[in-house]
């Protein structure tokens, strides 16, 4: 591992909400329910409070100018961690949580350093998952870096709410533009300024001009732009909000179609104030008038609490349903799993049981050691009957918390039910104002459809289980602690299910890395009769059948606690089925963080939509990190299950093509269009590294930008540099499994099955890169699929022209490549391809803009490509690099003209 990267990694946490989990809504131009959580690991102190109040106020007025007066922020909910000192004006927090925050004030990403950042990986116009503020941001003096903390509040909100995207680049800080001149990477062009190469040796730092590189013509690649601090630009804020004359996004008018940056890339070159108009919180507010400021912010400081969650499980007569075991044995192992390896240690928890009436089996009992959750689970429903009334269940529930002197608000119910109930809504108004938070398994095709709206409202969690074995563990293992606390929270490394012949053995591994090991329990069930085990550690020392413990329960399982710390390494199983017959066994592997200062690998995932109308494209995401840290190259598998019973099998790629927004960002994502019927649909991720194929990722590209310097009053003002991160770009990441349920998600409209290729086509291709060699033109491209990203495409069609918006505007009139020599490769592929531009002269400065699109055989066209620029650049023989002239340091004077200097007769664009 890169050093110091052990000491930096548990200063960093780990966070994955789902895109729909916000509380953010727009009331009469004022933004409602944002929350602004901190979190456990960040000390108390006094100060930062205030400061995030300051942050929030000067955003409000900022936002209300930038979007013509339509937005502000009317109140913002602090949270502050448990591990902070009570305080009278701290209020209990109702809904709000650390992993549903829209704002978090964690500790540094070692790949940022203080720089704020967005998680944002979605389609243009998409919401992000939070903002990332560190505390040293909040609490330093980083003007001259960033600009006012409320107008980089901005900046990042519209990453967060509106799915624009940044206008800069670090990638390509400079490109040629269509006049044969090298820009700046920016939006708009308007804003002026000059650019530097920064030379230090030994602790002594100058800066000079930059050369062109006699190669590419292009900036050295250490050039930086630097901005003139007087501005008369007004956009854009996605670049460079720092610049006192910024109050404005970049318009139609203003917009930089050229730059090669993101926000153009996601967006189809649209302007990120057109992305901004085209969302529903534009659409549904008009600019304010009669008031020159908007009301300031009122700020709420809740403090989050010890968990409370009350199990409210069905035992009504259909639950006896089932083989070859019923659906109650099934929820009983699935209970007890979660109450002695999932739910946290110090939480309170209670027991209702429901069918036509409900009853409260055990009050809350705080989880200390075996006999506390001994005491629940002995109460689990051994006898199935009666009808199904689920507000009577909650009810219950309810009614468990507050009877052990508890609120309802911010206490968590979870949910379980196999059965109709066309009453739920008439306790849709007491559920709402409990403030709890609902989470639903749904168990099997025939639970109440009003289930989710349930979860929807109260802002919890949402599963569907078929019945097959290990569906319900799946799904308790999923709800975990919202309080931030990630070395507490328990991780599924194996759930596999086994189809295992009379007198037969099934051998299998999984591996336990060194992040984790505390609290490790192998389970394992059955269907008729007990298995032989035989379980060896990394070292040898075998584990036999006698070491696990049967439930009392008769639920048909056993488990292992491994005592201490579960060794790393990889762990061997064998059963042995001695029943007559064949039967179903399985294994789960639970384990927590080795140590509180040990951040884990962790897979989180969910779908783009909750509820889904055919044919809408649907988008699976799972994200896999070592606390804030991108983990690249793992082997990431989807598996969708819908309520008939079929199952999809998908890979998901971080290829940066297709559904994938960014390269190498360690979200991993893939389209799912195999829809079979109606109804709900499940979503399992399993993250892998084998043979020590993954890395950590310790740089990122999606971060605020870190502004070098400006030019004020014709002298270069240089701000110090960023601070030095590793050399290292990648540590290597031991061997690791991760299971992780994604929840369910609702589908209407679709057919029981299908030919998909009529109804969706190839994905857009969005990594096209073209090079002029010679004279030849040389794309590369990473292949589509024939629906979306899955398959072969049928064919390809190329098109050139002098001009981008030509392509743009009018792609099917463009000049035509002949590309009847190439057959589309299976999707995630590379392809290559070489060609000359005919219809061109090529000479020095020749630019030539192409864009491709893909067909499937059911003349299904994709959204036209990306449009990438080849240039063709004739080095000169002769380069002659000029003097740095005298004083040109730091500070240095700026020449009034242009900032490099070039032989005009070696340089003709």
């Amino acid at each position: 591992m890169v050093p110091g990267l052990q000491v930096l990694l548990f200063l960093t946490l780990h966070l994955l909400q789902n895109t729909e989990s916000s509380m953010v809504h727009l009331n009469s131009n004022g933004y409602e329910g944002v929350v602004i959580a901190i979190n456990p690991s960040v000390p108390e102190d006094e100060r930062l409070i205030p400061s995030i109040k300051e942050m929030v106020t000067q955003a409000s007025t900022y936002l209300f100018e930038a979007t013509e007066r339509r937005f502000y922020f009317r109140n913002v909910s602090i949270l502050v961690p448990i591990t902070w000192k009570s305080k009278t004006e701290y209020l209990t927090p109702k809904q709000e949580s650390y992993d549903q925050a829209d704002v978090i004030v964690a500790d540094p990403h070692l790949q940022h350093g203080d720089d704020p950042y967005t998680l944002q990986y979605g389609q243009c116009g998409d919401r992000g998952q939070y903002i990332h503020f560190t505390p040293n941001f909040l609490l330093t003096d980083n003007l001259g870096i960033y600009g006012p903390r409320g107008r980089v509040f901005v900046h990042e909100w519209a990453h967060l709410r509106w799915g624009v995207f940044d206008e800069y680049n670090m990638d390509r800080p400079f490109y040629m533009s269509r006049k044969n001149t090298v820009e700046a990477t920016r939006c708009s062009t308007d804003i002026t300024g000059t650019s530097v190469v920064r030379e230090c040796q030994g602790g002594s730092c100058v800066s000079r001009r930059c050369r062109r590189d006699a190669k590419t013509g292009m900036q050295e690649p250490k050039c930086t732009f630097i901005p003139n601090k007087s501005q008369t630009a007004r956009g854009s804020i996605m670049f460079m909000q720092s610049l006192d004359s910024v109050v404005e996004f970049c318009t139609e008018k203003t917009h930089n179609v050229e730059a090669p940056n993101l926000q153009n890339k996601m967006c189809n070159l649209r302007s990120t104030w057109d992305v901004i108009k085209a969302s529903a919180d534009f659409q549904n507010a008009s600019p304010m008038t009669g008031t020159e400021a908007p009301p300031l912010p009122t700020f709420s400081l809740l403090k989050s609490r010890q968990r409370v969650v009350c199990l409210v499980l069905d035992k009504s007569g259909s639950m006896r349903l089932g083989s070859p075991i019923t659906r109650l044995t099934l929820m009983n192992q699935a209970a007890e799993l979660y109450l002695i390896q999932i739910i946290e240690k110090e939480s309170l928890v209670g027991l209702v049981t429901f069918d036509s009436t409900a009853t409260i089996q055990t009050n809350l009992i705080r989880i200390i050691n075996d006999s506390s959750y001994l005491a629940i689970s002995t109460k689990l429903p051994q006898y199935p009957n009666g009808g199904t009334s689920i507000c009577n269940g909650l009810k219950k529930g309810f009614e468990a918390i507050t009877s052990s002197d508890q609120s309802t608000s911010g206490s968590e119910i979870v949910l379980l039910t196999d059965g109709e109930d066309n009453r739920i809504s008439s306790c849709f108004q007491e559920v709402k104002h409990s403030g709890a938070i609902i989470h639903t398994i749904a168990l099997g095709p025939s639970a109440a459809r009003e289930l989710e709206t349930l979860s929807d409202m109260t802002g919890g969690l949402r599963f569907y289980a078929n019945e097959d074995v290990n569906g319900l563990i799946d799904a308790f293992s999923g709800i975990s602690s919202k309080s931030g606390s990630i070395s507490q929270q328990a991780l599924q490394l194996e759930s596999k299910a086994f189809n295992v012949g009379a007198g037969a053995w099934i051998n299998s591994t999984v591996p336990v890395d060194s992040t984790v090991g505390n609290d490790t329990f192998f389970v394992i069930t059955w269907t008729v009769r007990k298995p032989e085990i035989i379980l060896q550690d990394p070292k040898g020392k075998n584990y036999t059948t006698s070491d696990f413990q049967e439930d009392k329960l008769n639920i048909f399982s056993v488990r292992l606690r491994i005592p201490g710390i579960a060794e790393t390494g990889t762990w061997t199983y064998s059963l042995l089925n001695k029943g007559a017959t064949s039967q179903l066994l399985t294994v789960t592997v639970t384990t927590r963080a080795r140590s509180p200062t040990t951040l884990p690998v962790i897979a989180t995932a969910h779908m783009s939509q909750s509820t889904a109308q055919y044919p809408s494209r649907m988008i699976v995401y799972a994200r896999v990190s070592q606390g804030f840290l991108p983990v690249l190259g793992a082997n990431v598998t989807a598996v969708i299950e819908a309520e008939s019973g079929n199952q999809v099998t998908l890979e998901l790629w971080d290829n940066g093509a297709g559904a994938d927004t960014l390269k190498n960002d360690g979200i991993y994502s893939r389209y799912f269009t195999d829809f079979h019927g109606n109804g709900r649909y499940s979503l399992k991720v399993n993250a892998q590294a084998r043979k020590n194929m993954a890395k950590l990722n310790l740089k990122q590209k999606n971060k605020s930008l870190y502004i070098p310097g400006y030019v004020e009053n014709d002298q270069i003002v240089l701000n110090p540099p960023r601070p030095e991160i590793p050399e290292a770009t990648e540590a290597t990441v031991e061997d690791f499994s991760r299971l992780t349920s994604g929840g369910s998600f609702t589908v209407s409209g679709a057919p029981p099955d299908g030919d998909h290729a009529r109804v969706f086509p190839p994905s857009k291709v969005t990594d096209l890169e073209a090079e002029f060699i010679g004279d030849h033109i040389h794309l590369t491209w990473t292949a589509p699929g024939k629906v979306l990203d899955k398959g072969r495409a049928y064919r390809y069609v190329i098109r050139m022209s002098g001009h981008s918006l030509a392509l743009q505007e009018d792609f099917s009139n463009s000049t035509l490549v002949n590309t009847s020599g190439v057959m589309p490769k299976e999707a995630g592929s590379k392809e290559t391809f070489k060609f000359k531009p005919e219809t061109f002269k090529i000479e020095n400065g020749t630019q030539v803009y192409i864009a491709i699109q893909a067909d499937n055989e059911a003349r299904l066209s994709s959204e036209v490509s990306n449009i990438a620029q080849a240039v063709k650049f004739i080095p000169p023989q002769v380069y002659l690099t000029p003097s740095t002239p005298p004083g040109l340091s730091t500070p240095m004077s700026v020449p009034s003209l242009t900032v490099f200097v070039l032989v005009a007769t070696l340089f003709i664009f």
